[in-house]
């Protein structure tokens, strides 16, 4: 059987170099992007990865996107499975983060996303099947307070895929969401943070980021995200959506449903420190 392809965004680091690696091991032929990379003529052995293919892509632009699928058509014929990972993080409160900004946020966040999976899809309906595996956020589930217009990008995450998937239902592909939670990354180093010392929030937002920058730092070990989405490229029927994270954050997304919004607000509230 043929080796499967996957085109990963967002892979030289955190979660997405974690998986890249694992999942290189594993025997896929991982093609991972980032803006930095070699161009997509240079494809060669990266010197800080341990998986073979890095290609530049930024996926912002939609000829840098187009010249990436086009080299790896033409080089391997198919590309079995997407995994959108590229993102990126701010924190702040809303009143103070600039639009500009939370375009900035959205258009990797959301429209990358968007632009890629637009792109790949007309390859995996001539292949009669494929896999688009999008990372969104237990944030995607939940509003998180002083992370909100990072919540916002990764609830449109959730919509978009959920639609998606019943879209693309009848051409054999499958769209899977994966919902982390907090993991020991440089996803904490490297979030943008948006707030003045002078600010009316600072106080608070201070008490609060030390919550889930803790959190963060003593979080989950990456690779157990990259298991994860083993599992999931190996299941014939994969769910719609994987949640993985500590048991209390997984708790808080499952009951939300099921109890008042007043009194998960109230939870989150005090476990954030933001009453």
């Amino acid at each position: 059987m043929d080796k499967k392809v996957i085109l990963l965004t967002g892979a030289s680091s955190g979660l997405g170099k974690s998986t890249a690696d694992y999942l290189t091991k594993k025997g896929y032929i991982v093609l991972g992007t980032s803006r930095t990379a070699a161009h997509p003529d240079e494809i060669r052995i990266d010197a800080n990865t341990s998986f073979p293919l890095m290609i530049k892509m930024d996926v912002t632009s939609e000829q840098s996107i187009s010249q990436v699928i086009s080299f790896i058509q033409k080089k391997f014929g198919r590309i079995d499975i997407l995994i959108n990972n590229a993102g990126w993080g701010i924190s702040g409160p809303i009143e103070e983060t600039s639009i500009d900004v939370t375009k900035s946020l959205f258009e990797i966040n959301v429209f990358g996303m968007l632009r890629v999976t637009q792109q790949v899809l007309p390859l995996m309906r001539t292949q009669n099947q494929g896999l688009i595996i999008n990372i969104s956020s237990i944030g995607g589930v939940i509003g998180l307070p002083f992370q909100g217009l990072y919540s916002a990008s990764k609830f449109a995450v959730e919509g978009i895929s959920e639609s998606l998937r019943m879209e693309v239902s009848q051409f054999g592909i499958k769209v899977v969401l994966v919902e982390p939670g907090d993991f020991k990354t440089s996803f904490t180093n490297n979030r943008k943070k948006i707030c003045s010392s002078s600010s009316t929030y600072a106080q608070l937002l201070k008490r609060t980021t030390t919550v889930f920058e803790h959190d963060e730092q003593n979080g989950c070990d990456p690779i157990l995200l990259a298991f994860k989405i083993e599992k999931i490229i190996r299941s014939s029927h994969p769910k719609v959506r994987y949640r993985i994270g500590s048991f209390s954050q997984k708790l808080v997304a499952r009951i939300k449903g099921f109890i008042s919004d007043k009194i998960v607000q109230w939870i989150l509230m005090k476990y954030y420190k933001v009453k």
